[in-house]
Order: C-alpha cells, then structure tokens, then sequence
C-alpha cells in the first residue's frame, strides 16, 4: 500500500507562491502516478495536476495552467506542486493522491493524504 501526508499548505495574500509536499511511505509508491486534488465547501472535488510515474508527462486543470507546477522525484517527497500567482479562487484542501492509471477523475486513484488546507486572501 501506499501512504500519503500533505504539507505545505497556509495563509497568504492574493499573488504570492505555495509549494505543497506529499510525502510517502509504501516501498510501491514508485510504481504509480500521482495527482493534485482540491476541494471547497459546496465544491465538487477539482483536478488539479497530475504526473506520470516517469515524471515525463504532467497534466493540468484548466484553472491553474500557466501558475502552478507539478514535478516529483521518487524520494521521500515523490511529488510536489508548485504554486504561483495564486488567486482568492485557489482556496481549498489540498490533496495528494496515487493511481495506478494517471486520471483527472478522482474516483480512479487508489490512495489519498488527508489534506492541506491553503487560503488564498485578497
């Protein structure tokens, strides 16, 4: 099994960076593709990044194109998630997850950190 714990997360002002870590436990953690989520109250969960086991491929939600980054390096933090000129808008709990598949959808990943919590104020 894999087992993810989020960090990162905090208060700042309208246009400042975050940079969010997932870190891991499980030798297989590895073998998978790992994923960004985000979700506000009322909010349906957001895809917000995602890269391949290789790290060769990223993918991004629409919203955050052009502002945020994901990378990993199959350490002890396998993935982080850049992020810049964050918005009021970028609000929510923050969430690292792993699948087998790489997926926008999160009903396809097969394990999740507990969350990050980041306030984007203006």
């Amino acid at each position: 099994q894999v087992q993810l714990v989020e960090s990162g997360g905090g208060l700042v002002q309208a246009g400042a960076s975050l940079r969010l870590s997932c870190a891991a436990s499980g030798r297989t953690f590895g073998t998978y593709d790992l994923g960004w989520f985000r979700q506000a109250p009322g909010k349906v969960r957001e895809f917000v990044a995602a890269i391949s086991r290789s790290g060769t491929s990223t993918w991004y939600g629409d919203s955050v194109k052009g502002r945020f980054t994901i990378s990993r390096d199959n350490a002890k933090n396998p993935v982080y998630l850049q992020m810049d000129s964050l918005k009021p808008e970028d609000t929510g709990l923050y969430y690292c997850a792993a699948t087998k598949t790489v997926s926008r959808y999160y009903r396809d990943y097969d394990y999740w950190g507990q969350g990050t919590q980041v306030t984007v104020s203006s």
